[in-house]
């Protein structure tokens, strides 16, 4: 079909939309998505036929803005930070959730990268985690008690530090994504790069499993936390480098107000971590096995449904209400 008549054929349909969009046409919200539903296929067989042309563009525009009427709809009917949590957050983690395959591939290939570097060079894990942590853990194994260091400092002061050193490791992650991306890789490769080196020297010293019941009853959520944290950092470094159909400040807008929600789900589970190791990890020695073992499945069971498989059950749920 030529543009033209696609054109001529839709036309009222779309000034329909945009009744709706701008408020002149009050409609339920079960009409809205099965408007919007057309609205899609409109486009999708517009960016295959005319990929260049301002239907497109203009397409674009109009599903994105009902799009947004659908779901505030939703929100009036519910707690906004319910919603948040258990909708729009798995909502957008769906949609993005190609990026959160890449920054989990980067995360493995990084660690792996300090794991081998530790392996070959003897000298890459006093480079990495400096001569004062490796000869006071070099001691701490000696004693009889690897992760001791985490027993320094008080619970509450431990916890409340802690948890801000890694906020702002987390908001590294993040924010620095705007240079496309670049940040966001230089900050992950650092401190995976800097986990795989950790663990190997452990299982160097012959006390790896000793290292994992303690260090991993807070890490699960919080090496997650950041691996999540990067992921949001791509997302607003990609708005920038493939804008796709919108002008470039429009993508990054959409980007940045997309990735900003996704950082800021992590928040619950970095304060969750640094509570573990303020408050748990420094009795990791003393802990039964089954105790610490299920600790750690436990907080890496949660985190890895809420972002990993919550967002498709969500998705499905919503698809099926809006067909």
């Amino acid at each position: 079909m030529r543009e033209i008549a696609f054109i001529k054929q839709n036309k009222e349909k779309w000034l329909d939309f945009e009744q709706v969009i701008f408020g002149k046409t009050i409609k339920n919200p079960d009409e809205i998505a099965s408007l919007y539903i057309h609205l899609v296929n409109d486009l999708s067989y517009a960016q295959t036929y005319y990929p260049k042309s301002k239907t497109v563009v203009y397409l674009n525009y109009l599903a994105s803005q009902i799009y947004q009427k659908i779901y505030k709809t939703k929100r009036a009917e519910t707690n906004r930070l319910i919603y948040f949590f258990k909708t729009e957050v798995p909502l957008i983690v769906y949609e993005y959730r190609r990026y959160l395959v890449y920054a989990f591939l980067l995360f493995f290939a990084t660690v792996a990268m300090g794991a081998i570097s530790a392996k070959y060079d003897e000298n890459f894990v006093r480079l990495i985690l400096g001569d004062a942590y490796v000869n006071e853990t070099l001691e701490n194994i000696k004693a009889g008690n690897p992760v001791a260091i985490y027993k320094s400092g008080s619970n509450w002061g431990s916890f409340i530090g802690i948890t801000i050193n890694n906020l702002n490791v987390g908001m590294n992650c993040y924010i620095f994504g705007i240079f496309g991306g670049i940040g966001t890789f230089y900050f992950l490769l650092q401190n995976c790069i800097m986990l795989g080196s950790f663990q190997y020297f452990f299982y160097q010293e012959g006390v790896f499993w000793e290292s994992v019941r303690g260090i991993w009853i807070h890490g699960s959520m919080e090496i997650f936390a950041i691996v999540i944290e990067s992921t949001a950092g791509f997302i607003l470094g990609a708005s920038i480098l493939f804008p796709r159909t919108y002008s470039r400040m429009n993508s990054f807008k959409i980007g940045f107000k997309n990735s900003l929600k996704i950082f800021l789900s992590t928040f619950p589970f970095t304060i969750a971590a640094g509570f573990l190791e303020g408050f748990i990890t420094r009795y990791s020695v003393e802990m039964q096995n089954w105790l610490s073992s299920f600790i750690i499945l436990f907080t890496l069971a949660i985190i890895s449904f809420y972002y990993l498989i919550y967002p498709f059950i969500i998705h499905k749920k919503q698809k099926q209400n809006y067909v």
